[in-house]
């Protein structure tokens, strides 16, 4: 016999006499109303969708899902039995032996670390204070008026990943209904917003024909959007592309920004690994806290530290007044709190560990500048043998753009001909990681590129 409270019962009641047939939901669970007054209902009788009284599963009905593009890559490379396949699909980096690579001062930092006998505890819903602070100050720069205000309310994330999705759903609960990300844009920018409630709008970025950023139609997209947008930005080495606005761009992006009195909220991926300084990386976030846009900031440390496993990342915003920055804050821990909870420590402790030791800051810097030096030879070899052998195409953007990625120009049928005739792995939208890019498959590469660009 299932007891109702009195009030419950009275409702029932009154959805019996109005539709004998009205049903009471209870999660998935379909409960006709006369069985539940007349306790005959048992909770033992599952009627829920997906497991009807033909199925044996609950599961039955589940489609398979397509797989991930960059897992399903992975996936197809590690299958492939072929001795000299090559893997440039995953944005991870890699040594010039083709290995995955742990910073040195990443090593000195968890040792530090174990010497300590640190606990495990849970941390805060904001996560580690410490890490917090030197994430901001490392983005926004030690002498940032608002920081110094303490205008900036900031937060521990899963990655960058995590920060996109929280501030996703914290824009759609007060009153935002879109987000425009540039066309093209990382691939999971699309569903983590999707996903978050929003409609994602794209605005013009990149010109395939000339393999160069669109930036007139870059402009006239932004002053058609509507007031109060939120306006999705590289903060540097644009993926995919590589390829970043100038100085002067980015001063026109903010001034246009900021008459049409949009939210910029830069995406940070890749802040000194991109050029190899810090600094440099993160001129176009700097510029807008300057020109005083509000802005929005999430950071990752997987690609810069080397940190991919350790979900290691930040979220922040800049308020007019301190009060308004606590609020934000108080609003970014609600939506925390039901999606992770907290997030893990470790990782942020050792991003804590080093740039709080000058000298371990100036060792990261060294040997973030020692994997961006690695990747731009990269490039400069992939365009001198391409041009060597002969290429009837421009392959100046190779070393035009920036960071993890190289946007070749490929398209989809000449990647999958240098796949199944080369076997080399990268994405059908002709990304190529240059990380996975060493001296030893350098030419290989090349000459596979030359082959189908110039026979298919």
């Amino acid at each position: 016999m299932i007891f109702l409270r009195p009030a419950t019962q009275t409702l029932l009641r009154r959805a019996t006499s109005s539709a004998t047939t009205a049903a009471v939901r209870t999660r998935s669970v379909v409960v006709p109303t006369s069985s539940l007054l007349s306790g005959a209902y048992s909770m033992r009788t599952p009627t829920c969708r997906g497991f009807a009284d033909d199925k044996s599963s609950p599961w039955a009905d589940f489609p398979m899902a397509p797989p991930d593009p960059i897992i399903g890559l992975t996936e197809a490379y590690l299958k492939d039995d072929f001795p000299d396949k090559v893997n440039v699909g995953v944005g991870a980096y890699r040594c010039d032996l083709g290995k995955p690579f742990v910073l040195p001062v990443v090593r000195e930092a968890e040792n530090d670390l174990v010497a300590e006998g640190l606990d495990h505890e849970y941390s805060g819903i904001a996560g580690c204070p410490q890490f917090v602070g030197l994430a901001l100050k490392f983005a926004y720069g030690e002498d940032c008026v608002p920081l110094h205000e303490n205008r900036i309310a900031g937060v521990q994330t899963l990655s960058g990943t995590g920060g996109l999705r929280v501030f996703g759903e914290m824009l759609r609960q007060f009153g935002h209904k879109h987000i425009y990300v540039p066309n093209p844009t990382w691939g999971n920018h699309i569903p983590i917003f999707t996903n978050a409630g929003l409609e994602v709008r794209k605005y013009s970025y990149y010109e395939n024909k000339t393999c160069s950023l669109d930036f007139s139609n870059l402009i006239s997209d932004m002053q058609a959007m509507p007031e109060g947008s939120c306006i999705l930005l590289h903060a540097c080495a644009h993926n995919p592309t590589g390829m970043d606005p100038t100085l002067e761009q980015w001063k026109e992006i903010s001034k246009v920004a900021m008459e049409k009195k949009l939210l910029p909220f830069f995406d940070c991926a890749y802040q000194g690994f991109a050029s190899g300084d810090a600094r440099k990386d993160a001129a176009a976030i700097r510029m807008f806290v300057e020109d005083g846009h509000k802005i929005a900031l999430v950071q990752s440390f997987s690609k810069n530290f080397g940190l991919y496993g350790q979900r290691v990342g930040a979220l922040s915003v800049v308020g007019e007044t301190p009060e308004e920055a606590q609020r934000v804050l108080s609003q970014l821990k609600v939506h925390i709190r039901p999606s992770y909870s907290n997030p893990p420590r470790h990782g942020a402790r050792i991003v804590s560990k080093i740039l709080s030791s000058e000298q371990k800051t100036n060792e990261f810097v060294d040997q973030c500048m020692g994997m961006a030096k690695r990747i731009n030879e990269m490039r400069i070899k992939l365009k001198q043998t391409l041009e060597d052998l002969g290429s009837s195409r421009s392959w100046d953007h190779v070393t035009k753009q920036i960071g993890m990625f190289a946007f070749s120009g490929m398209s989809k049928d000449e990647v999958i001909a240098l796949r199944e005739k080369h076997h080399i792995y990268c994405t059908l939208d002709g990304r190529i990681s240059m990380a996975g890019v060493t001296s030893n498959n350098v030419e290989y590469i090349a000459r596979a590129i030359y082959d189908v660009t110039e026979k298919n």
